[in-house]
């Protein structure tokens, strides 16, 4: 006689779901009501629109413009720098290689070894490449960095998404005289453009949210970026540099820099989403 039932388990298993649901979503909401209730009321349009005036980390006039435009740039260059690195690896592990291949395995490894690779390990590597270069902190030494904490995320990101591709699409676009370069370039890449955005999402994500690699690389500074070989600012510095302060006014300026970085990646999703909903409503299934 079974003491534990089918139905029995189905409920233990359903209860466990729900509660990790449940557990992530308590989790995010209360982040979200922290830097809402936190930074909200420092948050104005001066905030958003001025850079850093004398005296601002002592509670005086200024805003973050300057880490809102470095992030953006930071991130971006670091996004575009990957994707440029990442969709060739990618489609190289899925089409020219074999899924049995020792080097297609090796290839993987690395890259989930530098997946966990911590981000100050990247920062440090990029510092000492850049006294090596005999090159300062700077947006170019930060847009490096960046791109090579995005590159491993993106690549395995894209070779899932490349990999889900039916093995009998490949095999008709052989069969109708099309090359492997051509099949990866035209068909493969247009029927997994949604999981490619995804994997660019998920990276540009982890670039613009990291402190640790850009901390010895871009630097920072009140100004705005001019120059790839001059510091720029970022957010996550911006709410470091704040909390930091002992000055309560100060302190709620890195809140509101929270809200701004959060609402960024936010509306970046909205737009991964929407663009992922136009391309799969021309894809063959």
């Amino acid at each position: 006689m079974k003491i534990i039932t089918p139905k029995f388990e189905e409920g233990i298993f359903k209860s466990l779901m729900l509660f990790a649901t449940a557990s992530v979503l308590i989790t995010l909401g209360l982040i979200l009501a922290t830097i809402v209730w936190r930074g909200l009321p420092a948050l104005n349009f001066a905030m958003l629109t001025q850079t850093p005036q004398g005296g601002y980390y002592l509670g005086e006039e200024g805003g973050i413009l300057n880490a809102i435009v470095g992030s953006i740039f930071l991130a971006g260059g670091a996004t575009f720098l990957a994707i440029i690195l990442s969709l060739p690896i990618a489609l190289y592990l899925q089409v020219f290689l074999t899924p049995s291949s020792r080097k297609a395995y090796w290839i993987r490894l690395a890259l989930d070894v530098l997946w966990g690779v911590p981000s100050i390990v990247f920062g440090a590597f990029g510092f000492i490449i850049l006294l090596w270069l005999g090159v300062r902190a700077s947006l170019l030494g930060g847009i490096i960095a960046l791109a090579l904490l995005e590159l491993p995320i993106m690549v395995r990101g894209m070779d899932e998404a490349i990999g889900m591709v039916p093995s009998a699409l490949k095999e008709a676009s052989y069969s109708l005289g099309i090359t492997k370069y051509e099949t990866a370039s035209k068909i493969i890449t247009y029927q997994t453009a949604p999981g490619l955005m995804t994997a660019v999402l998920l990276a540009f994500g982890r670039g613009i949210g990291d402190a640790a690699a850009v901390l010895f690389t871009a630097g920072y500074t009140d100004r705005l970026p001019d120059s790839l070989f001059r510091p720029a600012a970022s957010l996550p510095l911006a709410v470091f540099f704040q909390l930091n302060t002992p000055f309560p006014a100060v302190q709620e300026r890195a809140y509101a820099s929270a809200i701004v970085l959060t609402a960024i990646v936010l509306v970046i999703s909205i737009l991964a989403r929407w663009l992922t909903n136009r391309f799969t409503a021309h894809i063959l299934h």
